[in-house]
């Protein structure tokens, strides 16, 4: 072996591995000051772009779990309203049977219908007031859209609300004169006799199994048998309960106005208005009573949906955990083992930069 100063093997050899482990020894101080094994694209490209789209989801869920969270509490605020609007109807009932009873006058019934007349407004009052961030609840606004084919007023049909019915097509068919209406769709099928109203009255007629009520006016009276279809929407509402697009859940909420439940006209004044009184407010009190049912089973759905998002939004944070961040163990091993070589490699560089000076024994 030759003694040579001009190039420093050794030297060179020891300065490339201790360069190496100077580099790996930066990226060991990386990862476990920031906790994260991919601190930049170069570190593991595929894995930074899959624990980016594990992360949106990551951050999507969370966010879907607040808006759900958010319209338990819209949906608690109207069904609190309602529960008042019930005890309303309840008090309502009771004054007008007292004022069915053949043992008080007429005068007598006027202090009752005074005080029905009291609640309606209050009931109203209530519908208006009723808000959750500035948003309408009872009014109707967040009712779902209906539309209609082959029922059209010149034929009979005055108009056609839903009731708390489910989204999806309803079939509508009605004997001569309108004496019998059938109703199939989500829900099952009701069918219910009715009396075709004369002049410019109006009757409604209640569909509670599937929370419809379509109103007839005398058109009705000449109109031959027939069919119609009723398409009900998913309600104004949407609550986004999921981390990508298209996951929705739909609130409909309908009017809750006492001419909407079909108050408007009743009159308690009389024995026999309050004995019809009796029957438009049952008929009022099973439409809230409805809506309210349906309003708790939205927030029931909603609670587990909550659930739902918290044990998925944990196994995708755990999966996005092991591509992007640094296992702390295994990565303090590499870096002792790092400053070791280190150590070493600086050593050995020293050496290898001492041996050429041997040549100076030569020269003596």
């Amino acid at each position: 072996m030759g003694l040579r100063i001009n190039q420093n093997v050794a030297a060179n050899n020891a300065h490339r591995n201790l360069t190496n482990t100077d580099n790996a020894l930066s990226k060991s101080l990386e990862r476990l000051s920031s906790g994260l094994r991919i601190n930049r694209a170069a570190d593991d490209a595929a894995g930074l772009s899959i624990s980016e789209k594990m992360s949106a989801q990551v951050n999507g869920l969370n966010q879907a779990s607040a808006n759900a969270q958010d319209g338990i509490s819209l949906i608690q605020t109207a069904e609190g309203a309602l529960s008042e609007s019930s005890s309303i109807l309840q008090r309502m009932r009771d004054l007008a049977v007292q004022a069915s009873n053949g043992t008080l006058q007429d005068s007598d019934r006027t202090a009752v219908s005074n005080e029905v007349n009291q609640l309606k407004t209050e009931l109203d009052r209530i519908v208006t007031s009723t808000k959750y961030n500035n948003q309408a609840l009872l009014n109707g606004a967040l009712g779902a859209a209906i539309s209609t084919t082959g029922l059209a007023a010149g034929g009979g049909f005055s108009n056609v609300e839903t009731i708390g019915a489910a989204s999806g097509t309803y079939t509508l068919t009605w004997t001569a004169s309108g004496t019998q209406l059938t109703i199939s769709g989500a829900g099952g099928t009701e069918t219910q006799a009715v009396t075709a109203p004369t002049g410019y009255n109006t009757t409604a007629v209640t569909f509670n199994s599937v929370g419809v009520r379509v109103s007839l006016n005398a058109a009705i009276g000449s109109s031959a048998s027939g069919t119609g279809s009723i398409s009900v929407g998913t309600g104004n509402l949407t609550l986004h309960v999921g981390a990508n697009n298209g996951e929705t859940i739909g609130v409909s909420i309908s009017n809750m106005s006492s001419s909407t439940l079909g108050l408007g006209s009743i009159n308690t004044g009389t024995q026999a208005g309050a004995e019809a009184a009796i029957a438009s407010l049952d008929t009022a009190i099973s439409q809230v009573a409805s809506t309210r049912g349906t309003l708790g089973g939205i927030q029931n759905r909603l609670e587990h949906t909550i659930s739902n998002l918290g044990v998925t939004q944990e196994n995708v944070a755990a999966s996005e955990s092991r591509i992007r961040d640094v296992d702390m163990a295994a990565e303090m091993t590499s870096f002792t083992r790092n400053q070791i070589m280190m150590q070493a490699g600086t050593a050995m560089l020293a050496q290898a930069n001492a041996v050429p000076q041997t040549v100076l024994q030569l020269l003596k």
